[in-house]
């Protein structure tokens, strides 16, 4: 099967007409993109966008062949002219299958937001599924379980062949094309169904100034292992690519309201059924911490669990779904606590070897564990140095214990005022 993506931008296109914003400025060039539309074998045209037959001709493709054209989503603004020899577009109910005189099989796929997806077979048995700008699929599992978590990166060819009415559990599409910067939870929900696998490829499509386009928009789609390509790009669904490789273990530091939580957890929103670990405990009285907990709890993936613990080398150890941990430093606080460490009398006589001990077999844990897991820790040694002893030495002692996590992760970021720097990886 053969795809060509017309365009790969959001309904209104990138930039934005009349858009002022930095992301819009930059988008330029071959990084501007028109409303996204998808050409399939020259004989499906899904969404019919402004220019269509001018854009398939910059890809070296005609739409006279085209037999059915299938909209996904309302189109706002003033009606779409339709070139000359198509059919009328339209939307397909949800549920209904449309055999085509091309041999293609295209199934209407119901979403949980205005719009339809489709799911396309081609007479090889290739499968792709095409969801509407901010859409996900309905009536899938919401990611309580560990299928398809992260770490499974790698390639192939994914063919799965055309899928029968009485399969349970269908093999996963060859290829997803989804607004996977808007909806990173419909990605998580079809990797807990089985639908995405380690080879399928997935397409970002719909995508807006919300990510500011080149490196920044990249890196965020590599870490959902998915990809971006240009306006015009032809596609074979089902042929050998190399998908994007997930890392097994990232660090993400910086400093206080530096974006680093929300950049953890965003790395992770792709992905179903993630243990959320925290380590800074209820605080009972603490209205102004409580507070805190609950903006970052409300922020998360509903699908997600939490655990409130700093009991984190058997979940290291263990197998299970990817971990989120935040924080590092609240962990450090409370093995400091442990072993008395504030206290100079007692960190001589004993509680710095017990930290070091404490410390050393947490860096082991992140060495050995075969989960995916994201940890988040605070830049403290680039301000004021402490008044107190006690001060010092936890600055001290969290610059060692992220040096040795950073040393076992194979992807390392520093946030900086809300934008993501890689240091390894």
């Amino acid at each position: 099967m053969e795809l060509t993506l017309l365009g790969t931008g959001a309904p209104d296109g990138l930039p934005r007409p009349h858009c002022p914003c930095a992301a819009c400025a930059t988008a330029r060039g071959p990084l501007a993109r028109a409303a996204t539309a998808l050409l399939v074998d020259g004989a499906v045209l899904l969404d019919l966008t402004p220019g269509a037959a001018l854009a398939a001709a910059r890809a070296g493709h005609s739409l006279t062949g085209v037999r059915q054209v299938l909209l996904t989503h309302p189109h706002d603004g003033p009606p779409v002219e339709l070139p000359a020899g198509l059919p009328t577009a339209g939307r397909v109910a949800d549920g209904r299958v449309l055999t085509l005189i091309s041999g293609h099989r295209v199934r209407a796929v119901p979403m949980d937001s205005p719009g339809t997806g489709y799911e396309v077979t081609a007479p090889g048995g290739e499968r792709l599924l095409y969801l509407p700008p901010g859409g996900a699929p309905a009536g899938l599992p919401t990611g309580n379980g560990n299928g398809g978590a992260a770490g499974g990166g790698g390639s192939g060819t994914g063919r799965s062949g055309a899928r029968s009415a009485r399969d349970a559990a269908p093999a996963p599409y060859d290829m997803l094309l989804a607004d996977v910067i808007g909806r990173p939870d419909a990605l998580a929900r079809l990797r807990a169904a089985g639908s995405v696998g380690p080879t399928t490829d997935i397409i970002a499509v719909h995508i807006g100034h919300e990510v500011p386009p080149g490196d920044e928009l990249d890196r965020r789609l590599a870490a959902a292992g998915a990809r971006a390509v240009p306006d015009g790009t032809t596609l074979t669904v089902g042929e050998y690519h190399a998908v994007p490789d997930l890392p097994r273990r990232t660090l993400v530091t910086g400093g206080a309201r530096s974006g680093k939580s929300f950049e953890a957890e965003r790395r992770l929103a792709a992905f179903p059924g993630v243990l959320y670990v925290a380590t800074g405990g209820a605080r009972d009285g603490d209205q102004e911490w409580r507070a805190r907990v609950s903006a970052h709890r409300d922020r998360r993936p509903g699908s997600w669990r939490t655990a409130e613990t700093c009991d984190l080398v058997p979940l290291l150890t263990g197998e299970g779904p990817p971990l989120l941990v935040d924080c590092l430093s609240l962990w450090l606080t409370d093995a400091m606590d442990r072993v008395d460490a504030w206290d100079d009398e007692a960190w001589a006589a004993g509680g710095e070897e017990a930290l070091r001990g404490r410390t050393g077999e947490l860096v082991a844990a992140v060495r050995a564990t075969r989960r995916t897991v994201v940890l988040v820790t605070n830049e403290v040694g680039s301000g004021v140095v402490p008044a107190t002893a006690s001060g010092r030495r936890f600055r001290d002692e969290l610059g060692r214990l992220n040096a040795a996590v950073a040393a076992e992760c194979e992807h390392v970021l520093l946030v900086v005022a809300g934008q993501a720097l890689t240091l390894r990886g």
